[in-house]
């Protein structure tokens, strides 16, 4: 008698039970043999900096922190805003504005960036150009949805001529639950080719090559973009 005939014969005196037992086995098994499967969001992929152990649910890391947020407005501010240390910038809702970086502990130093320029002081983030940072900058979009923003670490050379970087933190406020993304790279970093020899080099924020460090910031749209300082460092390319 043939193999396949005895086996056909016991799955005839098996109770429907025992046949649906059988069955969930062997689905697992199948099931198993695939391995783990991952889920990756946006964030998790950007490669912009360490994994850091502890977040919170909005996907920033847990712990001490600076925040400022950058509020578009509809409206033009008329109202000194000098020395005021209030954790946000004012900027148009539609409009391009200059927030100038001046080197020391955090603080904002011109909040009102309607009339076209605000000012912001933070630490030097790598005086030794190492690529890795001594603190962290992560960012989302907040507001309406639609809304969007982009800014562009610049600086000038010592002939007034500027040098901007060629990668940009771009702010979008889609639908849904906006959580945080590390940014140090574009907002700590100008990543230019400043002697014309085909080659990027990567210049951090008060480095002596250049002076008169800001950040373009191009709104469109965007009611609040968030910004959060951490200490904690990012290796950066």
């Amino acid at each position: 008698m043939k193999i396949i005939d005895v086996f056909f014969r016991i799955i005839r005196t098996m109770t429907p039970g025992v046949l649906v037992a059988m069955g969930l086995l062997i689905s697992s098994c199948a099931t198993r043999e695939q391995g783990p499967v991952s889920t990756l969001d946006e964030n998790s992929i950007s490669g912009d900096g360490p994994v850091v152990s502890t977040t919170t649910g909005n996907g920033a890391p847990s712990g001490p922190h600076y925040n400022l947020n950058i509020i578009g407005v509809p409206h033009d501010k008329t109202a000194s805003m000098d020395n005021n240390d209030g954790h946000r910038i004012f900027v148009k809702l539609d409009g391009t504005v200059k927030i100038l970086l001046t080197q020391g502990d955090f603080q904002v130093l011109d909040a009102n960036g309607t009339d076209g320029t605000a000012s912001f002081r933070l630490p030097n983030p790598d005086s030794a150009n190492s690529g890795v940072t001594s603190y962290s900058v992560y960012a989302r979009a907040l507001g309406g949805p639609g809304g969007k923003s982009f800014t562009t670490t610049c600086a000038t050379d010592s002939n007034g001529l500027i040098f901007c970087s060629t990668k940009s933190m771009v702010l979008v406020r889609y639908t849904g639950k906006s959580t945080f993304t590390n940014v140090s790279k574009y907002l700590l970093y100008i990543y230019v080719d400043l002697n014309g020899d085909g080659v990027l080099e990567r210049v951090p924020l008060f480095d002596s090559r250049l002076q008169n460090y800001y950040w373009n910031y191009d709104n469109r749209g965007l009611k609040l973009a968030q910004l959060r300082f951490y200490q904690i460092p990012t290796t950066v390319p």
